[in-house]
């Protein structure tokens, strides 16, 4: 059963379709290895045989996480109403920080979220913080003892 809705851009949909696919080929390659495991004799000490069900079990559980998402998946470019003028999901927003420094964010939903890639998911405390506010207003990101200030500066749709 999908779970709530989750909206995710084009290319974060793509990439867990492409990831389900992977796993659904490395499917057989694990069975063949516990049917090759097995072969080999006793099972109770056969730590290639359980690595591999093991391995088959954490691929099949991935597999099931995925598709639940995607059943429940909502294309961004698909939702005509939310603002562009205020941030919101998938909007990427360009902000200064209290030294002057710029940095830019991607608002994803958690499930395509790479902070290395600058898109932060919606429910973290950065995203939590930016969501709903509009250009040239300052934002206080409660991390740490005292917290930081973020100024944004331009907000942007793909």
């Amino acid at each position: 059963m999908p779970s709530e809705n989750i909206f995710i851009s084009r290319k974060g949909y793509q990439k867990m379709l492409q990831e389900v696919d992977e796993l659904k080929k490395r499917r057989p390659l694990l069975a063949q290895e516990i049917k090759e495991a097995m072969e080999k004799g006793d099972l109770k000490e056969n730590a290639e045989y359980h690595a591999a069900k093991e391995d088959l079990s954490h691929v099949q559980r991935r597999i099931a996480a995925l598709e639940n998402r995607l059943g429940s998946a909502r294309l961004l470019e698909d939702q005509a109403n939310i603002p562009s003028d205020k941030v919101y999901i998938g909007a990427t927003v360009v902000v200064k920080d209290e030294k002057g420094s710029e940095s830019t964010y991607t608002l994803v939903d958690a499930a395509e979220a790479n902070p290395r890639e600058g898109l932060i998911s919606v429910t973290s405390p950065l995203g939590q913080c930016l969501m709903g506010h509009p250009v040239n207003t300052t934002v206080k990101v409660a991390l740490g003892k005292d917290g930081y200030h973020l100024t944004i500066l331009k907000i942007t749709r793909e």
